[in-house]
């Protein structure tokens, strides 16, 4: 049995670096199956239970296999997730700009903040008369009212990012010479990317989150648009096979934003 010496002597090679407990994924992936298979059960109980028109995981998997089997599912779900994407992404792209101009100018900050601040409390949802109204009832105004959520959320989280930079570290490398520009690109963006990918992922919710109403806005294909037909027929299975593959979807999507997170800040201490 050897034991560590504490210090070390001069001319002995440097103490190898310690390496961090490894984290372990598996443990976090059973326990999502774990609570899956939970959620499953109690799904079963609960419609097995005699709770008057609650469908089970069997006839919505049968539900969802008739609709995939026909070509409907598939149809909906490129159709929704088109929307969704378009909106997200327009959304995003335009916020996260906006977010730095008026977190980094306080004269744009003044200019544009008011508006933001003012549309944050009206929900996208009391925009779709007016939006169509002015856009019709193609395309356009179902992307613009995801656009309007995604957005919405993703500019404030971008500007308090930038707002809540340590001055520390703006003054540290003014002292050492750089220019506005470097600090910007060097201190500031990084700093702010994980604001950032919250703001995209509240974005993200709030786009899904509108995807329904705004395909009320006869659309002929969607999974908000499917839900809203299995309303008129009482057709449960159909509308538990709309929300589960719109839970998938942004679930999925969800993961790629945290995956994208850890790939840009990971310099940054995690539990």
């Amino acid at each position: 049995m050897t034991a560590l010496s504490v210090t070390q002597r001069p001319g002995d090679p440097p103490a190898p670096p310690r390496r961090r407990r490894a984290k372990r994924p598996a443990r976090g992936i059973i326990l999502n199956v774990v609570a899956v298979a939970a959620g499953l059960a109690a799904w079963t109980g609960l419609s097995a239970s005699g709770i008057q028109g609650l469908t089970g995981p069997v006839d919505v998997a049968v539900r969802g296999a008739e609709l995939i089997a026909d070509g409907t599912l598939t149809a909906d779900l490129l159709a929704s997730l088109r929307r969704v994407f378009t909106g997200f992404a327009l959304g995003t792209a335009l916020a996260v700009p906006v977010g730095f101009l008026m977190g980094w100018y306080a004269t744009a900050r003044a200019l544009i903040e008011p508006y933001v601040q003012f549309f944050r409390t009206i929900p996208p949802l009391a925009i779709i008369p007016l939006a169509i109204l002015l856009m019709g009832i193609g395309e356009t105004p179902k992307v613009f009212v995801i656009f309007l959520a995604a957005f919405l959320s993703s500019v404030v989280a971008t500007f308090q990012g930038v707002m809540d930079v340590d001055k520390t570290l703006i003054n540290a490398a003014r002292v050492l010479g750089a220019s506005d520009r470097v600090i910007f690109l060097k201190v500031v963006v990084p700093a702010s990317t994980p604001f950032i990918i919250v703001g995209m992922r509240v974005g993200l919710g709030a786009a899904w989150g509108t995807l329904v109403a705004a395909e009320l806005i006869a659309a002929q294909e969607g999974l908000g648009y499917r839900m809203q037909q299995a309303q008129l027929y009482y057709d449960l299975p159909t509308i538990f096979v709309g929300l589960i593959s719109i839970g998938v979807l942004g679930l999925l999507m969800d993961r790629l934003l945290q995956l994208a997170e850890r790939r840009l800040t990971g310099w940054q201490e995690r539990r």
